[in-house]
């Protein structure tokens, strides 16, 4: 078993890199069944024990990921809704530049934070958030602002999208974020935050990501859709609490 304290590429071991590939699993087993979760889920602990997946190689696994998930669900992918949603997004990542040029990075932090868990508990409330045009394109603002500025942009598709199929929650989330991970890879690589040994790392980590994905299948067969819309909700909620940990520990 020596090959456990081998290092694999520079400063990952053998150890190092099955306990990230298992954050990995779990995350893309999580998100093949509710069509959200990879991000929220790996980001968070991925900070904490695996910096060096934040934020390139997870992004990486995540756009596959998302491809697959869309192309699983094509037939349900709702594309007006997801047209409006990229816009949006596009269009918060610019947005985020202006704030963080006008406010303290902490500030917006805790803004996005505290947004995101009242909107959980008006939807816990019996508050029904519809997947209108306007409600995606508000929270693909949200989502390019806050995955900007926090690194977490999933939470406010989670509340915008709680009340869809599940089918079309997975596939039109795909077709989403597969657009949006595609557009942050090509500008992390052009300023020079994506290399060769980030890559390598998101080659290694690779198999389990569709080992993950594939596990879903049979999993989502047996999660009714009241049970979607709750983890949904969960996973937004922790999204946004370790974001308001993350930023309270760094005042």
């Amino acid at each position: 078993m020596d090959w456990l304290s081998t290092e694999l590429v520079r400063g990952v071991s053998g150890l190092h890199y099955l306990a990230a590939g298992v954050l990995v699993l779990v995350g893309a087993c999580l998100q093949g069944v509710s069509g959200l979760g990879f991000a929220m889920f790996a980001a968070p602990l991925a900070a904490m024990w695996f910096p060096e997946l934040v934020p390139g190689p997870l992004l990486v696994l995540s756009c596959p990921l998302a491809l697959m998930g869309g192309l699983r669900d094509r037939a349900d992918i709702q594309w007006n809704l997801a047209s409006v949603a990229v816009a949006g997004r596009l269009g918060g990542t610019v947005l985020a530049a202006a704030c963080l040029v006008l406010l303290p990075v902490k500030t917006l932090s805790l803004m996005f934070a505290l947004l995101i868990l009242t909107g959980v508990s008006l939807s816990l409330t019996g508050w029904r958030v519809m997947p209108s045009r306007r409600n995606m394109a508000v929270a693909g603002v949200a989502s390019g602002m806050m995955g900007t500025i926090t690194s977490a942009g999933a939470p406010p598709f989670a509340i915008a999208m709680q009340n869809m199929g599940a089918a079309q929650l997975r596939g039109t989330f795909g077709a989403i974020f597969f657009i949006g991970s595609a557009v942050s890879i090509t500008v992390l690589t052009v300023v020079g935050r994506m290399g060769a040994h980030e890559y390598l790392l998101s080659a290694l980590l690779m198999p389990w990501m569709f080992a993950g994905f594939f596990a879903s299948n049979p999993i989502k067969r047996f999660v009714p859709a009241p049970l979607v819309r709750k983890m949904l909700l969960a996973m937004a909620a922790i999204g946004a609490i370790v974001v308001l940990l993350r930023t309270l520990s760094a005042a």
